[in-house]
């Protein structure tokens, strides 16, 4: 027992230092735009920055409700001593820990000739070396595995899709059906599906198909052996049924209910467009490295599927690659066109890594070895990382703090476009300073408080290279032009800009 409790502690500890040098390469690297500056990133800090300041809220949300997200978040908010930049950082590092948590348990209990903790470390250390070939600045790159290091782009369903893998896993195992993993899944299945119903997509169809092909009727099985996958599949049916309920009271913080992104009728344009994406993605060394790993894990979990003769290994590594192929069909059929929709193809096959953690066969005393060393590696490239995510997470940047400082001492109102004006809203003493507007000045009501739009009019525009050129509804001169670097400030003094009604 005492050796388990050191084994499973080793783990975490190990799982910790690959999460730190991770997030320490990806913040280095020109993706520490989207960890710290995108304005989709910045959604959960804002939130969370606007809950816990009290006030009235009136947030104008996709569908996505970032329910995890903002609790942790606004945890690390009111505990530590950060910015929010550091903030980011350490979401980062606890996201990545979330997610070994999650392999563990899809890893199953500890037994003769396992080796659950090495393989989720591995699977884990796997997964952070895709998100570390990821070096671009784009959101809409095929650059999966760093996508949940942010606290925008669905961390807590990626982690709940790899639990959901993991607690039917535990619940195959037992012979009997257990009171506590059900509930699990109940709640689990609630929580996620009211957060974001990708959820369902990601998670519940193909863990469903996996399980009623388990409880089929005219399967051949042992007597009972279809007990388990009944249950579960009922227990995550009604949990999804209970989140989409859920979402009905709140359905006023709901802007955009999704719907709309479904255009069967483009699935031409679709393929076409996540085509080019993987041509790109194969255009440097680095994205031919990952394909190769990704392609590498989905054989492996066919492989094990195909093997394996233990019905928790069947499933996870059906998981592993029934997932991916899943999503990439329906993100083609529906007409879709947005990368971070794909996101198991980068995170499920790591399952693979899982699902049947069988010990190595090696010596004794070379496997203890080649731990050591492994574990030394690790320790050290945390200790050398965590100076980088500091150093990622402090950056000065002159041209935001150009910005934030006008806006504070000119005690006026202004206004912005939506990728402008987010990363200086989120850093303003009082965001509600800067509102968030359409390149007409109506009011933006996305992703947004929108208790900012009460104002009616505004003194000054900011602008950078993503505005849209501006059509004001009267004819102004600005007074002053402003230089902050890649930001310009309109100031046009006693001119006032009326802003038009608010619009998603």
């Amino acid at each position: 027992m005492q050796r388990t409790w050191v084994r499973e502690l080793a783990g975490w500890m190990l799982a910790l230092a690959v999460a730190v040098i991770t997030v320490g390469t990806v913040a280095s690297s020109a993706r520490a735009e989207l960890l710290f500056r995108d304005g989709d990133s910045l959604i959960v800090a804002l939130l969370s920055r606007s809950l816990l300041g009290g006030g009235p809220q009136d947030w104008a949300m996709s569908s996505v409700l970032f329910l995890p997200e903002t609790a942790v978040f606004a945890a690390l908010h009111a505990v530590l001593p950060l910015d929010v930049d550091g903030l980011l950082a350490v979401n980062a590092v606890l996201d990545l820990l979330a997610l070994y948590g999650a392999l563990r348990l899809a890893a199953g209990r500890r037994r003769e000739g396992a080796a659950p903790v090495a393989w989720s470390v591995a699977a884990l250390g796997v997964f952070g070396v895709l998100a570390m070939t990821e070096t671009s600045a784009s959101r809409d790159a095929l650059e999966l595995a760093s996508l949940p290091l942010t606290t925008t782009y669905y961390s807590a369903t990626v982690i709940a899709t790899v639990l959901v893998a993991g607690i039917v896993r535990r619940m195959l195992d037992h012979d009997r059906p257990n009171a506590m993993l059900l509930a699990a899944l109940l709640t689990l299945g609630s929580i996620s599906t009211l957060s974001n119903p990708l959820f369902i997509a990601w998670a519940v169809v193909p863990l469903g198909i996996l399980l009623a092909v388990r409880a089929a009727p005219g399967r051949r099985a042992a007597p009972g052996a279809r007990s388990p996958a009944l249950t579960a599949l009922a227990a995550l049916a009604a949990g999804t049924a209970i989140g989409l309920a859920s979402r009905i009271p709140i359905s006023a913080w709901i802007a955009n209910t999704g719907a709309g992104y479904a255009q069967p009728e483009q699935w031409r344009e679709s393929l076409v467009y996540y085509g080019g994406l993987l041509g790109d993605r194969l255009d440097s060394p680095l994205g031919v490295l990952a394909a190769a790993i990704t392609a590498g894990l989905l054989g492996w979990a066919v492989a094990r599927g195909v093997r394996s003769h233990d019905p928790g290994s069947r499933f996870v590594a059906g998981a592993a690659w029934l997932a991916p192929l899943l999503v990439i069909v329906g993100a083609i059929a529906l007409g879709t066109h947005a990368a971070r929709y794909l996101q198991p193809l980068a995170f499920a096959p790591a399952l693979a890594l899982v699902a049947e953690p069988r010990v190595l066969r090696l010596a004794p005393g070379l496997r203890r070895r080649v731990t050591a060393v492994i574990a030394v590696v690790l320790v050290i490239g945390a200790g050398v990382s965590i100076p980088r995510v500091a150093a990622a997470a402090s950056r000065p940047d002159a041209d935001l703090a150009c910005v934030t400082d006008w806006v504070e001492a000119s005690d006026r109102t202004g206004a912005g476009q939506f990728w402008t004006v987010r990363l200086p809203k989120l850093h303003l003493d009082d965001p509600s300073r800067l509102v968030q507007v359409d390149h007409r000045l109506n009011g933006y009501a996305w992703l947004v408080n929108r208790t900012d739009l009460a104002a009616s009019e505004v003194s000054f525009l900011v602008e950078d290279a993503q505005t849209v050129p501006w059509e004001l509804p009267v004819s102004a001169i600005p007074d002053e032009v402003v230089d902050c670097g890649r930001y310009r400030i309109f100031d046009f003094g006693e001119t006032l800009l009326p802003l038009g009604p608010a619009h998603s």
